[in-house]
């Protein structure tokens, strides 16, 4: 495990810059870890049918939906340890990390109940029929033991990240793909277990991804003589935390899903382009996600060794990182925008739409840099009250940007163009606003999640 560091071994100004990249690199990585399996789910199961893919692609947006708030798992994990390791007390750390492994398994247990009982209902309200809908349940029951695991990564990669160590969760995503593709193969084609094999596979994969977290976090806990019990105390922080966490994070998702409305409205083709749109935005956030992800790890450990100095000059070099990165992407995006939809679609009228969207998605790119690298930040601080409030008043600016687009009953590439004003360039001006202020004042250094 990571050496514990002391505060005369902070990093100095000149090497914030290796700190970032030895954190912010691998973190990248295991970050695409998750749509790599459902990009290998998708691609096995599609030569089984259009049936079955679709069953798949419904059943995962269920699941997606549900994993994605489980997300505070990481983010409340990570800034607690990260605190303790920056006081210099590992037994603390460990301990936090500990309880938040604990709150995964339970969290993930009665979820994947819940999900295994209500998997017809669900899929039910997404309006899936016929062989669909058979599919749907299929692959959603089978998926719900790794259902557990993937909460218990999330913990576990929090508690690393904590300890300013991102190599080990890229190592343990990388070979857990390898072992999913393989079991996938296997299962569907060599035992002919369909749609079951395809959600089996990934379960046992996730399974043996989230055992090495697990033992990993075990080994450390015996070695420094940490209680395996949970300390409920703990975990009803944890909780407390994570709730505010899991509503920003609900804030997020709203947003996205009332812009994906709003372009189903618009027609087939603007709905097409959005999603063509959206990935490629998604895809992009991921690097950004690594900044924010090596802001959460840095900027604990120096508050928790009440190094505000350096937290603040930590957070202004990657917040011109993010900008920096934003502005390249930008350019080569805003390039790229007239030839981009060829690669997904022969339509030439979504070809058309979509480069609206991006040459409008190159535009806030910037800001959208600017953002992504605050949010972590103010994670890593522990400021998940103020996130979330945030969110809901973001959410508040945004909604009316979003319902002048609606009923102006825009259609086509100006519909579309103005659906991402709204989103790629207003909702995120709205985030950088609330953001850019809470980092301006030093109440973020000292309330942490009170």
């Amino acid at each position: 495990m990571p050496q514990l560091p002391t505060p005369a071994a902070a990093p100095a100004t000149s090497g914030h810059a290796r700190e970032i990249l030895r954190l912010a690199v691998p973190a990248f990585g295991a970050l695409v870890a998750e749509p790599l399996f459902l990009l290998a789910d998708s691609a096995i199961v599609g030569h089984l049918g259009v049936a079955q893919l679709a069953g798949v692609g419904l059943a995962s947006a269920v699941l997606q939906t549900v994993v994605g708030l489980m997300v505070f798992l990481a983010y409340s994990t990570t800034p607690a340890v990260a605190r303790a390791i920056g006081e210099g007390q590992l037994g603390k750390a460990l301990a936090a990390g500990r309880d938040g492994v604990w709150l995964a398994l339970l969290l993930g247990v009665f979820l994947a109940a819940a999900g295994f009982l209500a998997a017809e209902p669900l899929v039910g309200l997404m309006g899936a029929e016929g062989s669909v809908r058979v599919f749907a349940v299929e692959y959603f029951r089978w998926s719900m033991p790794g259902l557990v695991a993937m909460l218990l990564i999330f913990a576990g990669t929090g508690v690393l990240r904590g300890l300013q160590d991102t190599r080990t969760p890229l190592v343990v995503a990388t070979a857990g793909f390898g072992v999913n593709i393989l079991l996938n193969f296997w299962l569907v084609y060599g035992l002919g277990w369909s749609v079951a094999g395809s959600a089996a596979g990934t379960s046992l994969a996730q399974w043996a991804m989230a055992a090495v977290y697990v033992l990993m976090v075990r080994r450390n806990a015996v070695r420094h003589n940490v209680s395996l019990l949970p300390d409920w105390g703990g975990i009803r922080s944890m909780t407390r935390v994570g709730s505010w966490l899991m509503l920003r994070t609900l804030s997020l998702r709203a947003a996205i899903l009332a812009t994906v409305l709003v372009a189903t409205a618009q027609g087939e083709v603007n709905l097409a382009a959005h999603q063509l749109a959206m990935t490629i935005f998604s895809f992009l956030a991921f690097a950004l996600d690594a900044l924010a992800i090596a802001a959460q790890a840095l900027i604990g450990k120096e508050l928790g060794a009440s190094h505000a100095a350096r937290a603040r000059l930590l957070t202004r070099t990657m917040v011109r990182w993010g900008a920096g990165f934003g502005v390249l992407t930008g350019l080569l995006l805003a390039v790229a925008a007239p030839f981009a939809g060829a690669l997904f679609t022969p339509d030439a009228q979504v070809q058309g739409v979509l480069a609206v969207a991006l040459w409008v998605l190159a535009a806030g790119q910037p800001v959208a840099g600017y953002v992504f690298v605050l949010d972590g930040v103010l994670i890593g601080a522990g400021d998940a009250r103020y996130l979330a409030l945030a969110g809901l008043a973001n959410l508040a600016i945004y909604a009316p940007l979003l319902t002048a687009v609606a009923v102006s009953g825009s259609a086509g590439a100006a519909g579309l163009g103005w659906l991402w004003v709204a989103f790629g360039i207003g909702y995120m001006a709205a985030r950088a606003l609330t953001l850019g202020l809470r980092s301006r004042s030093d109440r973020w250094m000292v309330l942490g999640s009170a």
